[in-house]
């Protein structure tokens, strides 16, 4: 744009590249809390200012992986999907909270790896035993497990591998899911990802 005075190129200040964001994922068995967990953390963030994009495993399979099945492969692929996308918009200063499954250790690893390139990747482990999310069963997924009528559900007949080394464990059995997230909030505030809240 010009001036229209002189011919020049009008000055503008010039903007700073936006801060990059992370990524915060949350891991672990179907009914384990983890929906719930990052709701709650979601509206926090988003009330201390953050724009916060939530990513959930269920919502994502109706979009961006539809037509996805449930082998291993099209298990990595939906993830690999959810890596990319989270790695994309913490590189543009997002907050990306993770709310999936993501049984399999190599592809959880892949997908920190992607957003790592450009911004920080916090892993929650909501280590829940199956016991405790068969009781739950919100879905009715277990149930149909049991039966025989679903196959190649994650604990029953199909692997859940532990994450090696998360940032964060936290474990619904023992804790309200607001205790959870208060949890997860207070390690985010301590490596200075997160502002602490007004009045702390």
């Amino acid at each position: 744009k010009r001036d229209g005075t002189r011919g020049e190129l009008s000055r503008r200040p010039v903007q700073s590249l936006p801060v990059p964001g992370f990524t915060l994922w949350l891991t672990g068995l179907s009914g384990a809390g983890k929906s719930t967990i990052s709701c709650l953390i979601a509206a926090e963030l988003e009330e201390r200012g953050h724009t916060v994009d939530l990513l959930d495993g269920d919502v994502v399979r109706t979009q961006l992986s539809r037509g996805l099945g449930f082998t291993r492969a099209d298990r990595d692929t939906n993830i690999e999907r959810i890596g990319w996308v989270a790695s994309r918009l913490a590189r543009a200063g997002a907050t990306v909270v993770v709310a999936a499954i993501s049984p399999y250790e190599e592809a959880r690893r892949r997908a920190r790896a992607m957003t790592e390139e450009f911004a920080p990747f916090v892993e929650v482990w909501v280590s829940t035993p199956v016991a405790v999310c068969i009781g739950r069963d919100p879905k009715g997924l277990y149930a149909r497990a049991r039966t025989g009528e679903l196959v190649g559900m994650t604990g029953i007949d199909d692997p859940y591998e532990p994450p090696r080394a998360p940032e964060i464990t936290v474990d619904t059995a023992e804790q309200l899911p607001q205790q959870s997230a208060r949890q997860v909030l207070e390690v985010l505030e301590q490596r200075g990802l997160v502002p602490p809240a007004a009045g702390r």
